[in-house]
């Protein structure tokens, strides 16, 4: 019987491997190396594949890139490193560069290959706050550098969306823990079900981290979906995408999908949802999204995917009463058309007008977006830290906040991007960490001579 969850991207023989590696034209000024956020050197390692080097190749990604085996997996290569490969340029199919890096980084991790390594001691201890991908990157760059650094994250499983949080056919749970195990063994300090802050229900708080340590990088990454909001939301059958995602991953006997399931949203995650619903066994499908298919964020390769797994896509329309007795029966939608733009600068959509739409469903799924750990975020505020509608405010140079002893990066940041993103970010923030701890110990001494 045919696994439902089977990756889409599978690993590639040795044979496949070394004939896609000699496909790639090894471009002087590669734009595949532009285009990934860690700019890892594509022609580099891909040309380490076909010599047989496949330490080498590891290291050139992993030194660029320590997360590069869960973003080959995840990451949305159509759109960034093979999106930009000038085979698309010569109507060819481009190089397969995430699973051509797949390749590299799972012989490093199956002959027990190191991902880093940990530079000469330095005086600087750094706390991080979350233990998702940019926590990580940035504890492995500071101890790369000689710094010493300790994760605390909340979750009770370390990895943050990377275990929990992506569809199981893009990566197991499995594989993000053995990955950051890896790193773990490598000399990364994680702290697993610590919850920072400032509250009296915190496991540590702000004021224990500032004493401690002489800087503190936040990544926590964003909270929950938000709440539909609509009558009837807190029916039996009415979930959160994550929370849905999160049971298929970690509790794969308990999870189910209804027989008839609405997703809310026009984002990438709510593509996972439709096609892990239709995967876990529902008979009908529908994503529901309150703008017209050009304006949907999820990459159209996501789309193509959910259509060929049997989504129907309802456009402009939009919730406004879920009904049932007990559980959920029907989802309510209204009809939307769009008008001027909003203050994003995207269309913004406005009620239509005529009979609204009933859909027949019992499970309706919530995906139209996170919000912020607005709890911890605004316990930053009193000490510096700027907030705009959210987010951390940085310069994205170093990811410095407007306090210097504090760092961020990742989702907190941006509002949402890719794990490639907030690896970069995780990596920068260490060199701008490493940097103000230097000048601090610089100007101590300074003022210690007089």
């Amino acid at each position: 019987m045919t696994n439902p969850f089977a990756e889409i991207k599978p690993a590639l023989a040795l044979d496949a491997a070394l004939s896609e590696a000699s496909r790639c034209l090894y471009c002087y000024d590669a734009p595949c190396t532009r285009a990934c956020p860690t700019h890892i050197d594509v022609p580099a390692f891909i040309k380490k594949i076909v010599t047989g080097n496949l330490r080498g190749s590891a290291r050139t990604i992993l030194e660029a890139n320590v997360l590069g085996a869960s973003c080959a997996r995840v990451c949305p290569t159509e759109v960034l490193c093979e999106g930009a490969c000038v085979m698309n340029d010569l109507h060819w199919k481009p190089i397969k560069i995430g699973q051509l890096q797949r390749h590299a980084t799972d012989w490093a991790m199956s002959h027990g290959m190191r991902p880093f390594q940990a530079g000469p001691q330095r005086a600087g201890r750094v706390a991080i706050i979350g233990g998702g991908p940019a926590g990580l990157a940035c504890a492995a760059e500071l101890l790369r550098l000689g710094y010493e650094a300790v994760i605390y994250d909340a979750a009770r499983l370390p990895g943050g969306l990377n275990t929990s949080g992506v569809a199981e056919y893009k990566m197991t749970p499995e594989f993000a823990l053995r990955e950051v195990g890896w790193l773990v063994e490598a000399g990364v300090k994680i702290k697993s079900g610590v919850r920072v802050g400032s509250g009296a229900k915190d496991d540590a708080k702000l004021d224990e981290l500032e004493r401690q340590y002489d800087a503190i990088f936040v990544g926590v990454g964003l909270g929950r979906i938000n709440k539909l909001n609509v009558p009837g939301d807190d029916l039996d059958g009415v979930v959160d995408a994550l929370d849905f995602i999160a049971q298929l991953k970690l509790d794969r006997p308990h999870a189910k999908a209804g027989r008839r399931v609405a997703v809310v949203g026009g984002g990438n995650t709510s593509i996972d949802c439709v096609t892990q619903a239709q995967r876990l066994g529902a008979e009908e499908v529908t994503l529901v999204y309150r703008r017209g298919p050009e304006e949907m964020p999820a990459y159209k390769h996501e789309v193509a995917l959910a259509k060929e797994s049997g989504c129907h896509f309802v456009y402009l329309a939009n919730p406004v009463r879920i009904l049932g007795r007990g559980r959920v029966e029907v989802l309510e939608l209204q009809r939307m058309r769009l008008a001027a733009p909003d203050a994003s600068g995207r269309r913004k959509p406005e009620p239509a007008g005529g009979d609204n739409l009933m859909l027949n469903v019992d499970m309706v799924i919530a995906s139209t977006g996170q919000m912020p750990h607005s709890e911890l975020l605004e316990s930053l505020t009193p000490r510096g830290v700027r907030l705009d509608r959210g987010r951390v405010q940085v310069d994205t140079r170093n990811m410095q906040t407007s306090n210097p002893r504090y760092f961020a990066g990742g989702d907190c940041v941006s509002g949402g991007q890719e794990v490639v993103n907030a690896v970069a970010e995780g990596k920068r923030a260490a060199s701008g960490i490493a940097a103000f701890i230097e000048a601090r110990r610089t100007n101590m001494t300074e003022v210690a001579r007089g």
